[in-house]
């Protein structure tokens, strides 16, 4: 993904802070939902202590899993944005697409957490995705 954000930062001639999550990339630890909570966190925290950054110029990006820990932190802390790229409801309605509400082991609920989001959110979700259906996009919002 960095040569994306490199280019990405570029283009649109802003700062881009990016992170690899628990288990990914060059991260040591294990991929799990709670590191991916702790991961952003950690990032948020960064951000905001070590480089003095200030929540009304951050906006929060995050693409298919990505958008777990960003929908978490966002509807924990206001920021200038929230970018969500190919978001899922929650894993449950990703592997089984009938699934009408969360249950307590449904992971990644995206779908409950959305809603506590006080920034302005952006949804962008290809129609012909073959990850996370299209459908997703829809009932984020």
């Amino acid at each position: 993904m960095s040569s994306f954000y490199i280019g990405l930062g570029s283009r649109i001639n802003c700062n881009i802070f990016s992170y690899d999550y628990s288990g990914y990339g060059a991260s040591s630890g294990k991929p799990t939902e709670k590191n991916l909570y702790a991961d952003i966190e950690a990032a948020w925290l960064a951000l905001r202590t070590r480089y003095g950054i200030r929540p009304e110029n951050v906006i929060i990006y995050g693409q298919s899993i990505g958008t777990v820990p960003s929908v978490d932190l966002a509807a924990r802390y206001e920021s200038a944005a929230v970018i969500l790229h190919s978001p899922l409801t929650s894993g449950m309605r990703v592997a089984f697409p009938d699934t009408k509400k969360t249950y307590c082991f449904d992971a990644f609920p995206n779908i409950d957490k959305i809603s506590k989001i006080t920034s302005p959110v952006l949804i962008i979700h290809g129609t012909e995705d073959e990850v996370i259906d299209f459908s997703h996009g829809l009932r984020v919002v």
